[in-house]
């Protein structure tokens, strides 16, 4: 199983779940979500396959959602118009984002974890 883990190394929550990884010896790839943001079109697919509402996708307690004024914003944009946001800055993006290509998890919940990644 080939992971590919979006986190940002100072985010607390990208440490607990990394730890975890860590625990259960799950290889996985790190991706500085600031250096090296998914592009628009891995976005899309990551939403996707997550089955998640894109809003869960952003990080609305970080400080960028706040200074941009999102809040408002993302109940009435259109999904094309939240995914160009989401690209446009690594910190918009809700963190970790954990994905094989086929499931993909945001934010870290040890039980969600257990369920998704546990061997």
């Amino acid at each position: 199983m080939s992971i590919t883990f979006y986190q940002y190394p100072k985010c607390g929550t990208c440490q607990r779940a990394k730890k975890w990884l860590d625990s259960h010896d799950i290889n996985f790839e790190s991706v500085h979500i600031v250096e090296n943001p998914p592009s628009k079109e891995d976005i899309k697919e990551l939403v996707e396959k997550s089955g998640l509402d894109i809003k869960k996708f952003f990080n609305t307690s970080g400080m960028k959602y706040r200074e941009l004024g999102l809040k408002d914003k993302v109940k009435t944009a259109s999904e094309d118009e939240l995914l160009n946001l989401l690209a446009s800055d690594g910190m918009l993006l809700k963190r970790p984002i954990t994905t094989d290509g086929n499931k993909v998890t945001v934010g870290f919940n040890e039980d969600t974890y257990n369920e998704a990644w546990g061997k």
